[in-house]
């Protein structure tokens, strides 16, 4: 997000308060918007730095306040208590002695002007904590469920005081004294905001979890003039690349780089989900956030800092969280209205009891505030951003990358799902089954191939460099090397002589044979051919038969020949097979089978990228070639098949939950309000559910982690 701003904003609590200053940020001339009311972050266009203290000030008076994040901190202590929780203790204190007269005789509970003094402190507290944010968000044009608060207590508060007056000189009863209705009112909110609060930190603990993995500090390796070692404890965002560093037993490894020295256990299911530990040596890489089980590596650097792997997928969940799903736009739009029209409702209520109904104005009065402090925007507000957090953070942490929240309405309508063969299903390392040359010198054919192939980054190519490396000869230096998707590798020499490497599809000029998997030409002439072998990844069976009894149609979409294709979905079971397939033809396959239900695409390659775009819901793998994991809207970062089920499986759960907590938003405030317009709640009894509305919607959504 280098070409945004982001600022880190305190005191919002709904998606009223995140759309309050959208609206403000829109007239700022904006744009690239998106406020997260769950984390706390603004995020914009970037702007220079003069207008960033305008917005900041501009945010600052709607009754948010912008965290300095280069503000000292080193030094400050966390308080035992938050400026909220010291709020809402020094109201209760105040309102449990209003609320003793309700159940007591004692003469001192009901005396009127004590009840008035108690109550003030209670009332001002309230009007500057909800005062503020309501006004504010009066002003901003998206009034907030403070204003129903504030308007309810202050109702309460202002009937009571022209009560104590007529009771005072007029004599009439203590029917008109609802002190202890404002302040509980106030007094069960705080308490809500505050369990609130810490719920919402849970449903972004997954992002807070990611973050702490990074460690601070690493042993940084030194060579001095005698050319002897020295470590040095430095902090680990100083590491550069090409430094050293070593990472102990127990330690967390800080950077992504490449062992050069031991070896160790690492676990890495923090990043790629795989709980069994890897042990790695000398020449393998190492991912930032990986915790050293057992042994002692060094390390030389290779990414730090915001390049690391882990910092990636940070990035990754907070963009994710950005794209709205289609159903929480109807939320937050309804949200928008909600306020209004519950103040609109509170009106009607009053007027019709007291008008038509002939209530006392006692009890119309309260009938009204009820209708005011039952109704929770909020609840519909929370109900999609806190299970789109919580089921991002599941998936992350299950080594699984969902990009976007609008992804995860995708699958639930996923009916079949397809898989491209090589890489994916198999385990990409070949190995040379027949080797076959025509009328042509052996030795400098795989020369050639040899070649050719280190200008690829396609499994097959990789495989195969990998195993001519002992029997390569010589090197053939090419004057241009071009990659065609799906076809293969086409290259001249110094002399002019032309070579295409690839699969039948581009040699069927030349032969009729399609039981190869590579051919080699050399102008416009068949010389050599390949077979090569390759091994079903461990697990892809287990994988495969778990989504077939789910109800999925599986099937193979591949490059790879005909007889190779049916041999793999024949161990597998697959339902259908599409082989010999170029990149545009994979295409095709995809928009026929989009017409039969939802598509899932899984590949790895370049050939897959336009075949990961077609599809509903194109998947990759962390370690796949970069275009396929741009293309891609979920990655797969252990390289596991089996992470397939899993990011199904959630999808479908936090789908379900959004619409669980959607559910409950729209009953509890339909079934609510006509209540307690009809006199069935008290406002005290309305607090305290309006209080606990949200909290059933954000416990819904934690429940998630927890799902199997």
């Amino acid at each position: 997000m280098a070409d945004k701003t982001i600022l880190n904003v305190e005191g919002m609590t709904c998606s009223n308060c995140a759309l309050g200053i959208s609206r403000f940020l829109e007239k700022q001339g904006l744009h690239q918007i998106n406020v997260d009311f769950a984390s706390g972050e603004v995020i914009f266009e970037q702007v220079e730095e003069s207008k960033i203290e305008t917005i900041k000030k501009g945010i600052n008076n709607l009754g948010f306040t912008v965290i300095d994040e280069n503000a000292d901190s080193s030094s400050a202590k966390t308080p035992k208590y938050t400026s909220l929780e010291i709020k809402f203790i020094f109201c209760a204190i105040l309102t449990f002695p209003l609320l003793l007269h309700m159940v007591s005789d004692a003469p001192i509970l009901h005396n009127s002007w004590l009840q008035l003094i108690l109550t003030i402190p209670v009332f001002i507290t309230g009007v500057l904590h909800f005062g503020k944010s309501a006004w504010s968000s009066l002003k901003s044009g998206v009034p907030n469920m403070d204003v129903l608060v504030t308007t309810g207590a202050t109702a309460a508060f202002v009937y009571s005081i022209i009560g104590l007056v007529l009771y005072q000189h007029t004599g009439e009863s203590h029917n008109y004294l609802f002190f202890e209705t404002s302040a509980t009112i106030i007094t069960l909110v705080l308490m809500g905001n505050i369990i609130e609060k810490r719920s919402i930190r849970q449903t972004t603990s997954a992002l807070t979890e990611l973050a702490a993995l990074q460690p601070q500090l690493a042993n940084k390796i030194s060579i001095g003039k005698d050319l002897q070692e020295s470590i040095e404890t430095v902090s680990a965002e100083s590491i550069r690349k090409n430094d050293a560093i070593l990472v102990n037993t127990g330690g967390v490894v800080p950077v992504d780089g490449k062992i050069y020295w031991g070896n160790a256990s690492l676990d890495e299911s923090a990043l790629t989900g795989e709980s069994v530990p890897v042990f790695k040596e000398s020449g393998a890489t190492v991912m930032a956030g990986s915790l050293v089980q057992s042994g002692t590596i060094k390390v030389v650097c290779e990414k730090s800092g915001n390049g690391t792997v882990l910092s990636n997928i940070i990035q990754l969940v907070k963009e994710a969280r950005q794209s709205k799903p289609e159903i929480q736009k109807l939320g937050d739009k309804i949200s928008g209205w909600f306020v209004p029209a519950v103040i609109g409702i509170a009106i009607i209520t009053f007027t019709v009891c007291y008008f038509i109904l002939d209530y006392a104005p006692d009890k119309a009065i309260m009938n009204a505030i009820a209708v005011l402090v039952i109704s929770c925007p909020c609840a519909m507000g929370l109900a999609t951003p806190t299970a789109v957090a919580v089921g991002l953070g599941k998936a992350a942490r299950a080594g699984i990358i969902i990009k976007g929240g609008a992804t995860l309405e995708v699958f639930d309508k996923i009916k079949i799902i397809v898989f491209d063969k090589t890489g994916t299903l198999t385990s990409g390392a070949f190995r040379i089954q027949n080797f076959q040359v025509f009328n042509y010198d052996e030795q400098e054919a795989i020369n050639i191939i040899y070649s050719l192939e280190q200008h690829s980054s396609h499994p097959l190519a990789v495989s195969l460099v990998k195993e001519l490396t002992t029997k390569a000869s010589g090197w053939i230096s090419f004057n241009a090397v071009t990659e065609k998707q799906g076809s293969g590798l086409e290259a001249t020499d110094d002399k002019g002589n032309t070579y295409l490497i690839g699969s039948f599809a581009s040699h069927q000029h030349l032969t009729n044979d399609a039981g190869h998997t590579i051919y080699l030409s050399k102008n416009n002439s068949l010389i050599a051919t390949i077979d090569l072998a390759d091994e079903l990844k461990s697990g892809v069976k287990e994988m495969v038969q778990e989504l077939k009894s789910d109800g999925y149609k599986i099937v193979l979409l591949s490059g790879d020949t005909a007889v190779r294709c049916n041999e793999v979905a024949s161990a597998l079971g697959m339902d259908e097979v599409f082989s010999g397939q170029l990149p545009h033809q994979k295409t095709e396959v995809i928009q026929k089978l989009k017409k039969e239900g939802g598509v899932m695409m899984i590949g790895d390659g370049i050939n897959d990228a336009p075949s990961l775009a077609m599809a509903d819901l194109g998947v990759s793998f962390g370690d796949a070639t970069k275009i396929a994991v741009n293309t891609a809207q979920v990655i797969l970062l252990g390289n596991n098949t089996s992470s397939i089920n899993e990011a199904l499986k959630t999808g479908k759960q936090t789908l379900a939950t959004i619409k669980q907590n959607l559910f409950w938003a729209f009953a509890y405030n339909v079934v609510a309000i006509p209540i307690a317009a009809m006199g069935f709640l008290s406002p005290m009894v309305a607090a305290l559910s309006m209080a606990f509305s949200d909290v059933i919607v954000i416990g819904n959504s934690i429940r998630l982690k927890f799902r199997n």
